[in-house]
């Protein structure tokens, strides 16, 4: 049988990509793959240590490195690094792997749900909502072009999330178990 199509989870810190990918893998009956989670098994850092040591370039360019391996294979879900779409080589292999998915939310959700909390490199320090409203506005253009189509995680629950996934998955007629789309 020819593998299926996965289906990849990108947008900001605090959308809810590791939650609702963990329930939608589930719910599918597949794997879940978090490429921040395989980018510090790899390296054997977190990646606040990442951060620190060695700078976002040498995060980025590991994170290209899981990117590349775990869209090889099919019938996954995946869910992205909030920065992995400023790559445009990253987002030619997301987008040939499968269909993307832009989860969002509105800056104040995002601000409470990761504000603070440690473990965010980009958001430490100075800056609060004005800084993740900042960080959006410029990332929006690339999740914008990357995404096949967009679902809102403000105010509902990972289970609701989950099925307006599906259930769009199913409108666009994305054939998931046969490699067809």
């Amino acid at each position: 049988m020819v593998e299926g199509k996965n289906v990849i989870l990108v947008g900001f810190m605090g959308t809810g990509k590791t939650v609702v990918g963990r329930r939608l893998a589930a719910a599918l009956g597949r794997e879940f793959i978090d490429t921040d989670a395989e980018v510090e098994r790899l390296t054997g850092r977190t990646i606040p240590e990442l951060f620190a040591r060695y700078g976002e370039g040498r995060f980025r360019t590991e994170e290209a490195r899981v990117l590349a391996g775990v869209c090889r294979r099919g019938n996954r879900v995946i869910a992205t690094g909030g920065g992995a779409v400023l790559d445009p080589a990253n987002v030619e292999r997301l987008r040939e792997s499968g269909v993307v998915v832009w989860l969002t939310a509105p800056p104040v959700e995002i601000w409470r749900r990761v504000g603070g909390a440690g473990g965010r490199p980009l958001l430490a320090g100075a800056g609060g909502l004005a800084k993740v409203e900042a960080m959006l506005a410029a990332r929006e253009p690339h999740y914008r072009r990357a995404a096949d189509f967009s679902v809102e995680t403000g105010g509902r629950s990972v289970e609701a999330v989950v099925a307006a996934i599906i259930e769009e998955l199913a409108r666009r007629k994305v054939m998931l178990g046969e490699g067809a789309g």
